[in-house]
């Protein structure tokens, strides 16, 4: 990660902070036509699960909110509503991938209950109190500022409230390392070059999971954010993990 407060991170690069932006803004505008096949290649289809799995996990009920904070094509959304829930609102930074889901949600039938938001998860254009639920799935690796990012979802969330994340996250099976390092360094970009013609988003993807806080620091920073009962669920060996905090 950048060693001061004027860099960060993008993959194993350290760039100027305002730059992070615009590069990841350029890799989702590179994937985002084939953002569930990347998805497919980086998780040999598992986040399907893990996202089912989350959907479970936010307890969709008639009558609550959902805000889907960097929440890309609409799968988490469309999972919310698919469930039962109340009103989603479908954000994201990003207008293509946004785009993209309105497309999806359109082919899908579902129009009642869903909003598009373009928004940064950093600032969001949200009175305080808005919503009942939180969700973040694999978006807070690719933000600039995480604690803004987890300020903002409890500020806009209820008391009562909660957020979720689900993310790539920190290995717990030492057998499985080499396996899972040669898929992610070796495999995944040619595989990138050869379906998308763009091994490079794919690498960065890759790095951007290895310099993402891994479980502990994680959770400590939803307790620095403000929020309560923190709480962790390893997926798959921790390759993924859902964290959960309370807004009381």
């Amino acid at each position: 990660m950048g060693d001061n407060l004027d860099t960060t991170d993008f993959g194993y690069r350290t760039v100027p902070r305002a730059a992070k932006k615009p590069l990841v803004r350029a890799v989702f505008e590179s994937v985002a036509p084939r953002y569930d096949l990347m998805n497919d290649l980086m998780s040999l289809g598992i986040h399907r699960v893990w996202k089912r799995i989350f959907v479970t996990a936010l307890r969709p009920r008639p009558g609550r909110t959902l805000l889907d904070i960097a929440g890309g094509t609409g799968d988490v959304s469309f999972g919310w509503l698919g469930a039962g829930g109340g009103a989603a609102v479908l954000s994201d930074i990003n207008p293509v991938m946004l785009e993209v889901g309105r497309e999806r949600a359109l082919a899908r039938g579902i129009v009642a209950g869903l909003s598009l938001l373009v928004a940064d998860a950093e600032k969001l254009p949200l009175p305080e109190g808005r919503v009942d639920v939180a969700a973040i799935a694999f978006g807070l690796r690719n933000c600039t500022d995480k604690p803004a990012v987890l300020a903002e979802a409890r500020r806009v969330l209820r008391p009562g409230g909660r957020l979720l994340c689900l993310e790539f996250s920190r290995l717990q099976v030492a057998a499985m390392a080499p396996l899972y390092e040669a898929w992610s360094f070796r495999v995944l970009p040619r595989l990138g070059q050869a379906v998308a013609g763009d091994a490079e988003s794919y690498r960065y993807l890759a790095e951007s999971i290895r310099t993402f806080p891994d479980q502990e620091v994680l959770a400590a920073m939803f307790r620095d954010a403000g929020f309560s009962r923190v709480s962790v669920r390893n997926l798959s060996g921790g390759i993924a993990a859902i964290h959960q905090g309370w807004r009381l």
